[in-house]
């Protein structure tokens, strides 16, 4: 499990990002399992996720930040990443982020990816 913590923070909300192979529902929901033994992950007010399967089938789950998975999807399709479930952790800071929300599931997995590069 790779993991990028303190990616961002605006307004009091704070965000973190991590992913790892996956090659179904049933990887994804092994990997959220294992993601959320740590407690603060757990506690966490949204955990976002995305994957593409390696037939190109798009899996993804908003955890209550509506429309946020399919940025991820979008994402992974373009970086052409298959078989990797992409998690975004949000704390919920106090204040509403409006469409900034995007921007920042955006820049989190823009930073993953990059590092995935590294």
């Amino acid at each position: 499990m790779r993991q990028l913590t303190g990616v961002i923070s605006d307004r009091g909300s704070k965000y973190a990002v991590s992913g790892g192979p996956a090659q179904d529902r049933a990887g994804v929901d092994a990997f959220l399992k294992e993601l959320k033994k740590d407690k603060k992950f757990a506690k966490a007010t949204h955990n976002t996720w995305a994957m593409l399967m390696a037939d190109g089938t798009p899996l993804k789950g908003d955890d209550g930040e509506s429309g946020a998975g399919m940025v991820i999807v979008r994402m992974l399709e373009r970086a052409g990443l298959t078989d990797h479930v992409i998690v975004v952790t949000r704390w919920y800071g106090g204040k509403h982020l409006g469409g900034d929300r995007f921007r920042h599931v955006q820049d989190c997995v823009t930073a993953y990816l990059d590092d995935l590069q590294a």
